[in-house]
């Protein structure tokens, strides 16, 4: 739970989740509105107020439960020039903004960072703040690929998919969320989290690429 970290943690790791999350979001929306649909535009979500972005619920959730979510960006799939295959870039949007912003934040590290990993090691804040920036994107852009509802990845998988096998789409948007979340509460209950074993080396490896950590 993130609300039972000390509190120079949660100082330096809320500002930039919340960052993270209003920029994923944003760039969903931004490329809906490159694509035509100007839905989100005129919902006030083509901003990077967090106000426009977060729910309530789902930021009280990651604070005291260490999984939350912001609001989904509408999108009208009928305003998009090629239906199919816009709403795989909408989608893909989200996750290619988290992965740009650790790009980034790993350069900085790189550069601007006192020490890299001994930074870490002595406590050094540059070194942590940066740290903390990275890998939540990239964890946050890993998350968002697995391809099952309402996950990004499963608007990915289906736009791939739905030519070639529509009964195994369908079956997957209905049966999807429910495995989602049975997958997440059997980490929570046992300690073995599957989606965490699935995460882990691609967060290890975007990590070296990045930042060289």
């Amino acid at each position: 739970m993130l609300f039972s970290l000390p509190v120079e943690v949660l100082v330096m790791l809320i500002p930039v989740l919340v960052f993270a999350l209003v920029f994923h979001e944003f760039s969903h929306a931004y490329m809906a509105y490159r694509r035509g649909d100007d839905t989100a535009a005129r919902m006030g979500r083509l901003t990077l107020n967090p106000m426009a972005h977060l729910d309530p619920f789902g930021s009280l959730m990651i604070l005291f439960v260490g999984f939350g979510w912001a609001k989904p960006v509408p999108v009208n799939a009928s305003n998009l020039r090629n239906p199919r295959t816009d709403m795989m870039m909408v989608a893909f949007a989200g996750p290619a903004a988290n992965l740009l912003l650790a790009l980034v934040g790993g350069l900085l590290f790189r550069v601007v960072g006192q020490g890299g990993i001994q930074g870490l090691m002595s406590g050094d804040p540059i070194d942590t703040m940066l740290f903390m920036f990275v890998r939540i994107n990239i964890a946050l852009a890993i998350f968002n690929l697995i391809p099952i509802p309402p996950l990004d990845g499963s608007q990915i998988f289906s736009g791939m998919m739905i030519r070639k096998n529509p009964e195994m789409v369908m079956k997957l948007q209905i049966y999807g969320p429910r495995i989602l979340l049975g997958v997440i509460l059997f980490g929570y209950i046992t300690g073995f989290s599957i989606i965490w074993l699935f995460m882990k080396p691609f967060i290890n490896f975007f990590m070296y690429l990045f930042a060289g950590i």
